[in-house]
């Protein structure tokens, strides 16, 4: 099974953006699913210089891939990032993506955010009915408080998340949000420094929910033979 080729539920003009990527790409120190979120991630910016910001826990992909294949949800930090999941998790695993805003008040108080205050309720909702192999995947590109919230709530004995894509963007609490996730052993993929946003967090899942659906299909033909 070759996870690394381009997939075929793509348009034709992202799966040739792929192979130029590729073609420039420079990585062997990456595995093939590490390099499939890395090639969207560039697709995404236009940016090969996202590379060196980009940080994977062991396993992390691997992980992920697992927990979509068992069911695990998605949940987002924004309404932005589902919209941009949403298409990808429909047309491959038929995973349910989720925003943390649903769950959260309408104006925010305490000098927390709305996502701050959403993430416990949203974490205690859509956790309860999983176990750690299919608890969720959740995804922080514009939320580095609610990040922080969520590291809390772990620390102190929540379900931890199948994975954590920690990517958010900007200057206010970005990189210590950042630096508390690189501390603690949970399966991450995160974007260092101030980069990052809801279009590289929905890539990264994206590129997830690609292999994971690939995978489906190579099994299904092997089955079929």
């Amino acid at each position: 099974m070759d996870i690394g080729k381009v997939t075929t539920i793509d348009h034709p003009i992202f799966d040739e953006s792929v192979r130029f990527i590729r073609s420039r790409l420079h990585c062997p120190e990456l595995d093939k699913l590490e390099v499939q979120v890395l090639e969207r991630l560039i697709h995404t910016t236009g940016d090969f210089g996202i590379q060196d910001y980009l940080t994977f826990s062991p396993n992390a992909c691997q992980l992920g891939v697992a927990a979509l294949q068992a069911g695990a949800p998605i949940l987002t930090d924004t309404f932005m990032a589902a919209a941009a999941v949403n298409p990808m998790a429909s047309r491959t695993m038929q995973s349910s993506v989720h925003c943390i805003l649903d769950w959260a008040p309408k104006k925010g108080h305490s000098g927390l955010t709305r996502t701050a205050l959403g993430i416990e309720s949203a974490w205690t909702d859509l956790s309860k009915n999983f176990n750690n192999e299919s608890s969720p995947i959740i995804l922080f590109g514009s939320a580095p408080k609610a990040l922080e919230v969520l590291l809390g709530l772990i620390a102190n004995g929540a379900l931890s998340p199948s994975l954590i894509i920690g990517m958010p963007v900007g200057f206010i609490s970005v990189l210590e949000s950042k630096m508390l996730l690189s501390q603690m052993d949970l399966p991450q993929i995160r974007i260092d420094g101030n980069r990052g946003g809801a279009a590289m967090a929905a890539a990264t899942v994206n590129a997830l929910l690609r292999a994971s659906w690939n995978i489906k299909q190579t099994n299904k033909k092997l089955s079929a033979e």
